[in-house]
């Protein structure tokens, strides 16, 4: 039986740009790798000997939908896709800001791995006030800050300032919301150059909750030697931003065959350098992990409400799951930091380069194709709709001759050694140089995707305290398929959970009611997606604070 698969692109493209394609296979599998990408939006794809592609549309439902950009890119009603709804809003920075502050005020010392933030312009009197506060305590102090606009991406946008002042002297912050955040001064350095890794995490189930982590990843790095950030380097974007995008038109920039040296290199390589030099890579693929699950937890709440407005309870739709890109900074006590999480991260396995002046040519990557080959590879095999069923039949069965396995130990997560070796031990030794097409005896590709969720999940627990809240505010919704919470469920969401018996009245939950959608007034989700990505096809339901504050005062409650 086929799988057939709908490739869906928002992008159309001339005939003489003829998608190129590139075959590998590998008998142990029993499967050949198909790739396809397109000159205009090169989208890495593979699928099965036995599998059909529709790039083109396809009437018939499908088993596997692959969207460009979100959820909405096609009306679907069955299968997977490749999508959750709201995750391009909730991977925002203003969005993601307000979902990890949520968590370090409930668990202040669990995340302390996302930098200081602040959101503009709402917030900025606060942050003029907070950082002439701290300068008074500590005259010392002399930081940097980072601007990130909202909706931006490869970097666009994104400066360095000393002080709040000079961020009101750039005046768009009307029109542009952003994030200002404490500039992280103290990077650890490679052949004395900054750089930060992109590591690919698999989203496979909101419910249950179950996440990968990609065993290798990708390491891009600026493009000229790193000096403290200081008035006459605050603008040398290619010393301290490390987005590809810009780098790769410095002229310093490096393409490399190989991944251990070049401007973009394999994580894989650099665990190797740092093995080498005695460093603790258990411990540090540890703190990675634990940042990726936490991140994930916190983001979890709000993508329940967004899915439940567009796959209602009892209402037939698709199943989803999706790639994350999470962008991740070592500081120079190897303590990894995030620094944003991309919903669309991308997959292209070539990279420019002008063969004459003015003639560019697009040539292939062996870095990226070793790395985002595997990842998709892995993404399809897990998501593979007829592997699911017959695992759903082998573990009933399973279930009726053997013992329930036992729980995973509270300890925090420290990878044991076996479990370690199988996760990155093969990244570093034996392994076949780039570029080199296996041969047709070769064993089977290793598995590159690693659980990390549900296996970690005793460990992580206590921290899902906002999705019991966020199971409360759907339960009282009342209208299926919308996000905002109405006065009449309000009430019955202080009622049912019980914080009118803290002393807290009804009348004041009213109040707190018309504050809190007073003070959320202002730009939909459809406007800022229609100004900021590529238009897609559905709708985004509006995003009501009512929800983030009405968490905030369970969230006290309860704790």
């Amino acid at each position: 039986m086929a799988i057939h698969l709908f490739v869906h692109s928002l992008w159309q493209f001339p005939a003489s740009h003829t998608p190129l394609l590139f075959k590998h296979a590998w008998k142990g599998w029993g499967f050949q790798l198909l790739f396809f990408f397109v000159k205009l939006k090169r989208l890495v794809l593979m699928f099965h000997v036995n599998t059909s592609s529709f790039p083109f549309g396809r009437r018939l439902p499908c088993d596997i939908y692959w969207h460009a950009v979100s959820f909405h890119d096609n009306v679907i009603y069955s299968g997977q896709v490749n999508k959750f709804p709201g995750m391009t809003e909730m991977t925002r920075k203003v969005n993601l800001s307000r979902a990890m502050r949520t968590m370090q005020e409930l668990f202040p010392e669990e995340y302390n791995f996302y930098p200081r933030s602040w959101i503009l312009p709402e917030e900025f009197a606060i942050f003029l006030t907070e950082v002439n506060l701290m300068k008074e305590n500590n005259p010392r102090w002399k930081p940097t800050f980072i601007v990130k606009p909202d909706g931006g991406c490869q970097g666009d946008g994104i400066y360095l300032v000393k002080g709040p002042t000079e961020i009101r002297l750039m005046g768009n912050l009307q029109s542009r919301p952003a994030v200002v955040q404490e500039y992280m001064a103290k990077p650890f350095l490679i052949d004395k150059l900054k750089f930060d890794i992109r590591l690919y995490v698999l989203l496979k189930s909101l419910d249950p909750l179950e996440v990968y982590v990609a065993k290798d990843g990708l390491c891009r790095f600026c493009t000229e030697p790193y000096q403290e950030p200081s008035l006459k380097n605050l603008h040398q974007v290619y010393m301290h931003l490390t987005n590809y995008a810009l780098n790769i038109h410095s002229g310093n920039f490096v393409h490399s065959d190989s991944g251990n040296t070049g401007s973009k290199r394999t994580f894989s390589s650099i665990l190797g350098k740092l093995a080498c030099s005695g460093v603790n890579i258990r411990k540090l693929w540890s703190d990675i992990i634990s940042l990726v699950i936490k991140t994930v937890i916190a983001i979890v709440p709000e993508l329940k409400v967004f899915y439940q407005s567009d796959i209602p309870t009892g209402k037939p739709g698709p199943s989803c799951f999706q790639i994350l890109g999470f962008d991740i900074l070592l500081m120079k006590n190897l303590k990894p930091i995030l620094l944003e999480v991309n919903a669309n991260p991308s997959m292209k396995i070539e990279h420019e380069q002008e063969v004459s002046p003015g003639v560019t040519q697009y040539i292939p990557s062996p870095v990226d194709e070793e790395v985002k080959v595997a990842v998709i590879r892995d993404t399809l095999r897990l998501v593979d709709p007829h592997k699911k069923k017959k695992k759903q039949q082998q573990q009933q069965e399973e279930e009726e001759e053997e013992e329930p396995a036992e729980q995973p130990s509270a300890e925090l997560v420290e990878l044991a050694a076996q479990d370690e070796e199988s996760f990155f031990q093969e990244e570093l030794e034996n392994k076949p140089e780039l570029g080199e097409s296996p041969p047709p005896e070769a064993k089977p590709p290793a598995v590159c995707l690693k659980e990390v969720f549900p296996k970690y999940a005793k460990q992580f627990s206590y921290l899902r305290l906002v999705e019991r809240i966020a199971a409360l505010f759907i339960r009282f919704l009342g209208v299926k398929g919308t996000t905002k919470l109405g006065p009449t469920g309000f009430r019955m969401f202080i009622r049912n959970s019980k914080i009118s018996n803290s002393g807290f009245s009804m009348a004041a939950g009213d109040i707190l009611y018309i504050d809190i959608t007073r003070r959320g007034i202002g730009p939909s989700m459809d406007q800022r997606e229609a100004e900021q990505t590529e238009p897609a096809v559905g709708k985004t339901s509006k995003k009501c604070r009512v929800w983030e504050r009405g968490c905030c005062v369970v969230a006290g409650n309860e704790k």
